[in-house]
């Protein structure tokens, strides 16, 4: 009967040294990401509900207008000097649109190399408008945001000049003449409005709500808290567009 003998373990030759182990990539989980893409956008919309509330102010009037962006110049003082209240958050709130769009490419690049082949007979995804068109409508948000601060902020492309008064370049800015603008200016906000929906429902899900009753009351919460910040910003331009101011 043969006997089994065990196969002796080979050792490493003298002198020979350890290949060192490579180091690890150090990148954020998807966890992470979501999390910042959440917190981000959360600033973000604190900041849009805000500005949307500053520029109904118009309605009480142009010159409680005026004195209300003055006042933003002057936030901080004599502690800082003047307007720097506003870089500051010009500052803030362009990190958090970079982390914003930084997370959201990150998440993107990493699902499309979850599953690098593509099966042969893919079914569709049901989704909604505003989860297929999220790519879409944060190019047109940020072109808009380039435009919007070229014209009402700086008035570079304001017919009133950038030495004008704010409520000035409103109304020019928003003139029937320049239905074009006022035009890009809606499909713009509407944008953002979808964006909102999507992103608030997204973050809820990101934040561990995950029952259908949960969903449920997230989505009813997005789509009320858009439609409330589209009415709020595209009152102006038609209040203006109809006469109603200026």
């Amino acid at each position: 009967m043969a006997v089994d003998t065990p196969i002796p373990k080979t050792t490493k030759a003298a002198g020979a040294t350890a290949r060192p182990t490579p180091p690890k990539s150090v990148r954020p989980s998807s966890v992470v990401l979501k999390l910042i893409m959440a917190a981000s956008g959360a600033l973000l919309v604190f900041f849009l509900f805000a500005h949307a509330a500053g520029n109904l102010k118009i309605f009480v009037g142009e010159s409680d207008f005026d004195h209300y962006a003055e006042w933003l110049r002057e936030l901080g003082t004599p502690l800082l000097p003047h307007a720097w209240f506003l870089w500051i958050q010009r500052v803030g709130l362009l990190v958090a649109i970079g982390l914003h769009i930084w997370a959201a490419a990150a998440l993107t690049i990493r699902a499309k190399k979850a599953r690098p082949v593509k099966y042969a007979h893919r079914p569709k995804v049901q989704g909604s408008y505003a989860a297929r068109t999220m790519r879409w409508g944060g190019v047109i948000i940020v072109l808009f945001v380039i435009w919007h601060i070229l014209d009402l902020t700086l008035g570079k492309v304001n017919p009133a000049g950038g030495d004008s008064a704010p409520s000035e370049r409103v109304v020019e800015g928003f003139a029937p003449d320049r239905w074009y603008v006022t035009l890009f200016y809606v499909l713009a906000v509407v944008a953002v409005g979808f964006h909102l929906r999507h992103g608030i429902w997204s973050a809820a899900r990101t934040m561990g709500q995950q029952t259908i009753k949960g969903e449920r009351r997230a989505k009813a919460i997005a789509l009320t808290l858009s439609v409330i910040l589209v009415a709020m910003y595209l009152s102006v331009p038609i209040a203006v567009l109809t006469g109603l101011v200026g």
